[in-house]
C-alpha cells in the first residue's frame, strides 16, 4: 500500500489494511501521536517523513512480523515492556503466574524467576510487590540486557544473573517461591512456523525434545532452593498439565495444582516442597 504525504490521519486509519488495534498502534508509532490525539486530530495530513515510515511500518507488519517487534514494546501487567528478537513477546496468559505469585509471596519473601526473557515475571511482581526480594536468571545474555532495561524503565528492584537454569545459585540460597515460563513446546509442533512464533527466538519456545525437559529441570532442581514450604509455579502448554501434575507428584510436592486462564485452558501448574 502507499501511504500518500498530505492524506489526513483519520481517513488513513480507515484505510489501512490491519485490524483497527493494529492500525492504531502503527499510526501512533510513526507520527508519534497518542490514541487520544489520533482522534482529536483526525484531519491533520501526515508528512512525508511520517508516510514513509508507516508504509515501511505496514510492509513490515504484512509480511508477518510481530507488531510488538514493530514497535519495540509490549503492555504486559500494566507496564510497558521493551521487546526484540531476544526475547519473547509478553502474552496476556503469563499474567496468571504473576497473579499467583503475588497472592503466594510472604511479605519480605523472596522469589526466583527462571528464564526471565524480557523480565516480565520478575518485573511485575517487584513493581507490584516492592517488599519482595527478587532474582531473575537467564542463559541468554542479550535477554538480560532487555530484562535490566525493563527493570530500570518500570523502577522495579530485581537482581539479575547469568544462569543456565540453577547454575549462577549459590549452594544452599533458598526463596520462597520459584516460577518460571520455562520452553515447554515440544521440537516440531506446527506452531513453531506459524503466526508471531517464526520470529520469535526459538530456544525460549522449545526445548528441542518432548516439551517438558526443561520443566523436568526446573522439577528436579528446585528442592535445593526452596524453602520448607515454598512455591513452585509453572507455566506450560495448553495440554501439558496431567503431564507436570505427575512430574510434580513424584517430586513429592504437595498441594499439587493446576490454575485455568481467561480462555479456561490449564496453563500453570505447581506444589509445595514440605514444610
Amino acid at each position: 500500500m502507499i501511504i500518500q504525504p498530505g492524506t489526513p490521519i483519520g481517513v488513513l486509519q480507515a484505510a489501512l489494511p490491519l485490524d483497527p488495534l493494529e492500525n492504531r498502534i502503527l499510526l501512533c508509532h510513526a507520527t508519534g501521536l497518542s490514541r487520544v490525539q489520533l482522534i482529536t486530530r483526525g484531519d491533520q495530513p501526515v508528512s512525508e517523513d511520517e508516510a514513509a515510515r508507516l508504509e515501511e511500518l505496514l510492509r513490515r507488519r504484512l509480511a508477518g512480523e510481530p507488531i510488538a517487534y514493530i514497535v519495540g514494546k509490549r503492555e504486559f501487567f500494566g507496564l510497558d515492556f521493551e521487546v526484540g528478537e531476544a526475547v519473547l513477546i509478553p502474552r496476556p496468559d503469563t499474567e496468571l503466574i504473576v497473579e499467583l505469585a503475588i497472592e503466594r509471596l510472604p511479605q519480605r519473601g523472596r522469589l526466583l524467576d527462571m528464564g526471565t526473557g524480557s523480565g516480565a515475571i520478575a518485573v511485575s511482581v517487584a513493581h507490584a510487590r516492592p517488599d519482595a526480594a527478587v532474582t531473575a536468571l537467564d542463559v541468554s545474555e542479550a535477554a538480560l540486557a532487555v530484562a535490566r532495561r525493563n527493570a530500570a524503565n518500570n523502577r522495579a528492584a530485581v537482581r539479575f544473573l547469568h544462569s543456565d537454569w540453577f547454575g549462577a545459585l549459590d549452594a544452599g540460597e533458598g526463596f520462597e517461591l520459584i516460577a518460571s515460563n520455562p520452553p515447554y513446546i515440544a521440537a516440531g509442533d506446527e506452531h513453531l512456523s506459524q503466526g508471531d512464533l517464526r520470529f520469535e527466538p526459538a530456544g525460549a519456545l522449545t526445548d528441542h525434545a518432548d516439551g517438558l525437559s526443561a520443566l523436568r529441570t526446573i522439577i528436579q532442581g528446585s528442592p535445593a532452593h526452596l524453602v520448607p514450604g515454598g512455591w513452585l509455579l509453572m507455566e506450560h502448554g495448553y495440554d501439558q498439565a496431567a503431564s507436570v501434575r505427575a512430574l510434580l507428584d513424584a517430586g513429592g510436592y504437595r498441594e499439587v495444582q493446576s490454575w485455568r486462564d481467561l480462555a479456561g485452558i490449564e496453563r500453570v501448574t505447581g506444589g509445595r516442597i514440605a514444610g
